[in-house]
This record gives C-alpha cells, structure tokens and sequence, in this order.
C-alpha cells in the first residue's frame, strides 16, 4: 500500500488558494500511483482559523471547499476540516472518495495550553476513527487521528491505544504541530513510545509554513509496527512523498544543527509573514550590532536582496566601528544601504524640551529620543515606500525592558524576539561558519554590546550568565527560590524577576515575533501587566 503525505503551506482563510494547493498535490499524488493521499490538519480553513471559527460564513465556506475536494475524488483523500452539527463544531478529518465525502472523524483531545485554545471553538469527539477502507481488492482499518489524539499521556483518553482495541491495522495522524526547537525529537519519541504498545504502523502528516507568529515545520514521519522509520518529510518546505508501508526502514535522515534549524525556521516565518500579509520589502535600522546585522541575513535570506533596504541613523554617541560596520554588512549582503544622522533632530528635541527638563539630571529620557527619532525615521520611510520594518530586539533584551517602546520596538515583526542573547552570538557564528567568510563582520561579533545612547555606554548584564537566567524564568516557569537553591546570586535573580514582571506592558505593545522555543512571549505566554506578585522567597 502505497500512502501520498502531502505537507502543504495553507494560508488562514484563503480557501480558494488552499483548496487549489490540496488539488494539485492530489493529482500529483494519483500520477504517482499513491493508493491514499494524506493532507495535514485544517488545511481548507488553514490553521489556527480562532475567532474566525465563530464567523457562520466561514464555517459553511469551508464546507462548501470540502464538498468541491470531494467532488473530484477517485482514490481515497484524507483532509482536516471544522465539521458542524447542531450549532456545535468539531475540529475534523474527513475520508474523500469516488466522488463524495464518506467517512469523518471529530478529534478526541482539545489542546488548551501554550499557544492552543481548541476548546474555546470545538466539540471534543467520542468515537474512535476506525475507517474500513478497501485498498487493492484488500481491506484495511484505519485509524485515524488529529494532531493532539496522539499527544494522550496527559489524559484520560488513551487513543491510540482505544483505536488498536478497535480493530485499527493502520494509525494516521493529522496534524497542525508547530515547531520549537527540539519539537521532532518529541513527535518521533512519542510516535515510537505508541507503536511500543500498539504494535502496528504509524503515518503522521504535519503542516508546514508560518501563519502569524506561529511556525510549521512539516517534518512529516512514516513507522512500522517494529517502530521503525520508514520515512520524513522535509523540514521547513513543502513535500509530497510516498511510504510504502513494508519497505525496508531507512536508517539515514538529515540531521541538521541547532543553529541552522533555528535559522531557517526564522526565515520561513519572515518569508511567509510578508507573503500572506502581501509585504514584499523590509526595512531594517542597521545599527553595526549583532541583533540587526542577524535580523539582515535573515531578511535577505528570506525575501532575496533586492527587497530588503538597511539605514543606519548614527548619533552623537555612534562609534565610527558601528557604522563601518553597517555598511560593511550592508555590502556583503548586497541590499541597499543609506545614512540618515539623527543629531540635529535629537538636538532639536532636547532642545524643545529643555524648558520641561531643566534643572534634571540627564538620563534615561534624554537616551530614549534617539532610539525614538529612529523608530519614526524608519517607520516614515517604510510608510511612503509600502515596506515594513523588522524589529530587532532578542529575547533577553524583551524581558529585561532592555528596549525602547515607540523606539527599537517599532516594527510590523520583530524576528529575533524569542531568539535569547547566547542564542544570536552562536547563530551569528554559524552564518558566518556557512558562507565561509565573515558575512557579518568580525568587529560586530567581537565588540562588546552596547545600545549607543551614551558616552562609554555598555549594556548592564554579562550575557553569559543573564540570558540563562531569563530562559529559565520565562521557559521552565522556574522561581527564583528554585533558581537561587541552585547556585544563582539572589541579588541577582531577584533583580532579573523584578525586571521581566514590571516590563510587561512593553511586551503587550511589541510587535508580533516569531516563536521558536517552548514559552515565547506572545499568544502562549499570558502575564497581566498589573501583577504584584514578586516571587517571594523565605
């Protein structure tokens, strides 16, 4: 039996466009000889679809796209969609064939962590899927499931193991799963986990692409009863392979390295950010740093050269390094590079102001206007000419409110956001280690990091020994009791707790970023901004 994964990108909403992706890789598919074609979860509505799924209109045309996939049916077809009944919806995958719609299955487990909240739209099902289908004069029982069915050890519902007492021959999973850095080691663990307790094959067919700040990665997976791989999709990019169920396992997959699976993964969601949302060039304030100059390669890497334009807007207390640099970056990644200088702007600031300020100590707001003339520099360009601006700010940096709201903060995405200080250095590294030359210039990697908005000003953590701290906090929920009976200075950790909690409100109006990790900030992560709570310790 020969089984078509088809990892497609859908875009939400776009149901004429997804419903023509899902035909062309079907006849695709049937040229091939595929005796079932597989599509991932959702893929007509695109996912997550959230409020949309409360539009009435949006539901029957999702409806309507099935019926139309259906129509067009010979061999069977496999596809997520929202079923209703009764008022009710349930998040659903239906069985096409010769013509019509003649199986559905409604998704047992509705996730409601993180950055899920299936249960605020869907029904939960409570029928296995055991589909009876006959494949070359053979009958087969398929059992079917959507995405979180096989993610059941936190719930009552053991469904793999349900759909196997039923009589399953067969588990396929469909599925929206989004990628976080380690995220297939988790499927293939937990997909092996099963088949040791069920004892037959496994498929699983995941989406691919970005929508929003969330990013697919595909990477679909093929097992045999003996928990063997069989196959896996690509990662990152659309693909149509075919398992043939009692081949032999292959032993070799690509094995790619953190840093580039971190970096593609980035460069997928820039290139489908801008492509749904209709954006074609970005915009980026080259400040002869390490954030800016890995937020450029991306950009260019994603959206080709010619699209993406760099400014760099010295000031007073601008190093000559820091915009030799820039153009230096500008020129190895061959985008367009300008110079606007900010001092006499920011000087005429001050100088409105100095009745205001007069008679206190220069600091933090007087900084704060030049990261701020940048920001509307950068977004007045980007609003005459139809581009947007990339945000540059890491992860470390947004949680400590080491960022400047209506300043750097300006942006459509902010690309590097769940990216943590440690994390841009080793990726910067590894770009460098790929082109085989210092595509960002050593001088960028070497000097030690600064926001310029001072004289002698250098930012006010060791890197090295914060970023971990913040991780641990904003990752792993750990307490600063637990952080400090571990060995972390208390002072320290108590300050680093004090800075992520009262910065929130600079969060809240942040761009949307790109999530890559287990907690990022964003629709995952919900913090009030009004919180008083402290992380008390005895």
């Amino acid at each position: 039996m020969k089984i078509a994964i088809c990892q497609i990108n859908t875009i939400v909403g776009a149901f004429e466009e997804n419903k023509k992706l899902v035909l062309d890789y079907y006849y695709k598919a049937c040229e091939i000889n595929a005796d079932i074609v597989v599509f991932p979860e959702l893929a007509i509505t695109g996912y997550p679809p959230q409020d949309l799924l409360l539009e009435n209109g949006f539901v029957d045309e999702n409806l309507k796209c099935l019926t139309d996939i259906a129509a067009i049916s010979t061999i069977p077809l496999i596809i997520g969609y929202v079923r209703k009944e009764n008022g009710r919806l349930f998040n659903s995958a239906a069985l096409c064939q010769d013509g019509k719609v003649t199986n559905t299955y409604d998704k047992m487990l509705l996730p409601t962590y993180d950055v899920f909240d299936e249960d605020r739209y869907f029904e939960n099902g409570n029928k296995p899927g055991i589909w009876k289908l006959s494949i070359n004069h053979k009958t087969i029982n398929l059992g079917i499931q959507v995405c979180e069915d096989l993610w059941d050890d936190d719930y009552d519902t053991k469904v793999s193991v349900l759909q196997k007492d039923s009589g399953a021959d067969l588990i396929m999973n469909i599925s929206a799963s989004p990628y976080h850095e380690g995220r297939i080691t988790e499927r293939q663990d937990l997909i092996k986990s099963q088949i040791a307790k069920i004892g037959i094959p496994f498929i699983y067919c995941n989406l691919v692409g970005g929508q929003d700040e969330l990013i697919f990665d595909g990477e679909s997976l093929a097992y045999d009863a003996n928990g063997q791989q069989l196959a896996q999709g690509k990662m990152f990019e659309q693909d149509l392979f075919l398992v043939e169920l009692y081949e032999k396992p292959n032993n070799h997959f690509p094995i790619m390295e953190k840093e580039e699976r971190l970096y593609r993964a980035l460069c997928l969601g820039v290139k489908d950010y801008f492509r749904k949302t209709g954006h074609k060039e970005a915009l980026i304030g080259l400040s002869g740093g390490i954030d800016s100059a890995l937020v450029a390669c991306i950009a260019t890497d994603a959206l080709r050269s010619e699209n993406v334009h760099g400014f760099s807007m010295p000031s007073s207390f601008s190093s000559e390094h820091s915009k030799s640099d820039a153009a230096k970056l500008a020129e190895n990644l061959n985008i367009e590079f300008d110079m606007i200088g900010i001092e006499g702007i920011v000087g005429l600031f001050e100088k409105s102001l100095e009745p205001k300020f007069s008679g206190t100590k220069r600091g933090v707001a007087e900084e704060n206007i030049q990261a701020r003339t940048r920001g509307n520099i950068l977004m007045a360009i980007a609003n005459k000419f139809g581009w947007m601006v990339l945000s540059t700010g890491n992860k470390t940096e947004m949680a400590l409110g080491y960022c400047t709201l209506y300043g750097d903060m300006s942006g459509g995405l902010s690309v590097i956001s769940d990216l943590s200080k440690i994390d841009v250095y080793r990726i910067a590294n590894w770009v460098n280690e790929k082109a085989g030359y210092d595509r960002i210039p050593q001088s960028t990697l070497d000097k030690e990091p600064s926001a310029e908005l001072a004289a002698d000003q250098v930012d006010p953590f060791d890197y090295n020994i914060v970023s971990p701290l913040v991780d641990a906090i904003i990752e792993e929920h750990k307490s600063p009791e637990e952080l400090i009976k571990a060995g972390a200075d208390k002072e320290l950790v108590l300050h680093l707790y004090r800075l992520i909690r009262i910065n929130e409100f600079k969060r809240r109006q942040a761009a949307p970023g790109l999530r890559v990790s287990h907690k990022a900030f964003g629709v995952g992560r919900r913090i009030p901004i009004v919180n008083h709570y402290k992380g008390n310790i005895d």
